[in-house]
């Protein structure tokens, strides 16, 4: 357990974490760019072989 009896309690932060923070979790940037991907994809049908 940690000691807690000395010193001040923790200031909490409420600092607002951004957009930079959301894209750098990896379950995230693999969803966007499978998402990527696909559009890609359909782009390249489109323009080439329709």
């Amino acid at each position: 357990m940690l000691d807690t009896s000395r010193g001040d309690p923790p200031v909490p932060t409420d600092e607002q974490r951004g957009c930079l923070f959301a894209l750098s979790q990896p379950p995230l940037m693999i969803f966007l760019a499978v998402i990527g991907s696909l559009l890609l994809m359909a782009a390249v049908h489109d323009m080439f072989l329709l």
